[in-house]
């Protein structure tokens, strides 16, 4: 029997699934609540940064003040970083004294730990794993992360400043100074892709898988830079100063700080219901008709089994062997369509324990139990059956203790009636 033709819509039903899924987990694992502690952090870590940052600029422009070209380009970086527009919100003071800088270092070291610390709590919850991250990896963490994100900050900085001076200079035609804004928006958008990508691959324990890791930092980075560019549109600074008074500013950049997360975490949420899409809709699918957890808006997102029998669907003709009895495998099946029977060799010949129909799960005990097949599977209708391999059947179990549950059950019952087949024979 072959597969019943399949619409193209399997690609729809992935994104309508994962879209789905992530939402869901999202608002279950309550990230709004995480994103606005992260942008708690940011904030008490940003303002001794910039203060540290603003010293440096007046050390490095007292350098320059002979130099005509390097006193344009620090006036552009100057620029770039926005200074002046925080000192107006209030983030720094118009005139700063280096005898802060030891508070200044001290409140950022504390503040930047509690901020890593806030996200990893947020990963914890968005891949949630079974294993711990040793003690002494999670002090060292964000002494590690913190230097490095500095570091790729540092150089996007240093490299838009360089390129928006060059495009700005009279001596290079239009053309010239278009391509190069090109360059500086790429250029800032591929360190925020860089640092996502590490964030989302490394700080999990459970590594996802890096390809796809890339693909969603990409996403997360064009969504985070489509935020930057038109959070001004949305929000005005003046509107937040004139209600909240001289915590206007403050205000201003916790909401863009809050949004950013939000966009962050959501962005990591989905990466994991990618990993673990199907694990869902297979769950779905195996519960289907016993009304546990269903509602319409699931029930018509994963009410279609198309991809998973792309994916994991094979077809056996009437006769055909899916177990024989005594082989090492572990695969599982879900019986989709059709009949099978379950036989077992005994000393007077093959004897048949029983028939399986539409809906089952069968094969799991060689997984569960670590042993050889104990029965013979054959077709005795036209079947199609779904083809789980160990490492599905072990995230299934994982992620549903009602299926689980029911696994347990089913296996108890076999075991039962194999053991009374054996009885009968003695």
């Amino acid at each position: 029997m072959k597969l019943p033709p399949l619409p193209r819509q399997s690609t729809l039903d992935w994104l309508e699934q994962i879209g789905y899924t992530t939402l869901r987990l999202f608002f279950r694992n309550s990230l709004q609540n995480h994103a606005a502690a992260t942008a708690f952090y940011f904030m008490l870590s940003a303002t001794p940064l910039l203060l540290l940052l603003s010293y440096a600029m007046q050390w490095l422009g007292k350098l320059a003040e002979t130099y005509v070209p390097a006193t344009m380009l620090f006036a552009e970086l100057y620029n770039q970083l926005h200074l002046e527009m925080l000192t107006e919100v209030g983030f720094l003071p118009r005139q700063t004294r280096l005898a802060a800088g030891g508070v200044g270092v001290l409140t950022l070291l504390l503040s930047s730990r509690g901020m890593v610390n806030a996200v990893q709590s947020a990963f914890k919850v968005i891949f949630p794993a079974d294993i711990k991250r040793r003690l002494v990896t999670s002090w060292l963490l964000p002494l590690i992360i913190i230097p490095v994100a500095l570091g790729l900050l540092g150089l996007a900085g240093i490299a838009q400043t360089v390129l928006s001076f060059f495009s700005s200079v009279e001596l290079i035609g239009g053309l010239q100074a278009t391509l190069l804004k090109i360059i500086n928006a790429i250029f800032v958008l591929l360190m925020i892709w860089l640092l996502v990508f590490l964030a989302y691959w490394r700080l999990p324990i459970e590594r996802p898988k890096a390809r796809e890791t890339a693909i969603i930092a990409l996403l997360a980075s064009i969504s985070l830079f489509l935020l930057f560019a038109l959070f001004g549109h949305f929000f005005q600074l003046e509107k937040y100063k004139s209600l909240y008074g001289a915590l206007g500013g403050a205000v201003f950049v916790l909401i863009g700080a809050y949004f950013a997360c939000i966009v962050f975490y959501l962005w990591a949420q989905c990466l994991f219901a990618v990993g673990k899409v199907d694990v869902e809709a297979l769950e779905k699918l195996f519960l289907r008709g016993e009304g546990y957890g269903a509602n319409k808006l699931e029930a018509y997102v994963f009410g279609r089994a198309n991809r998973l029998l792309e994916r994991y669907g094979k077809s056996f003709s009437p006769g055909d062997t899916l177990i024989e009895e005594g082989d090492q495998s572990e695969t599982a099946f879900f019986l989709y369509a059709g009949e099978v029977g379950i036989y077992k060799n005994t000393e007077t010949g093959e004897r048949k324990l029983g028939t399986l129909s539409e809906g089952e799960l069968f094969g799991e005990m060689a997984y569960l139990l670590k042993e050889k097949r104990t029965a013979t599977v054959r077709a005795e209708s036209d079947v199609v059956v779904l083809a789980l391999p160990p490492n599905i059947l072990e995230d299934l179990m994982r992620h549903s203790a009602h299926l689980s549950r029911r696994i347990i059950d089913t296996l108890c019952q076999r075991l039962e009636k194999m053991n009374l087949a054996s009885g009968q024979r003695q």
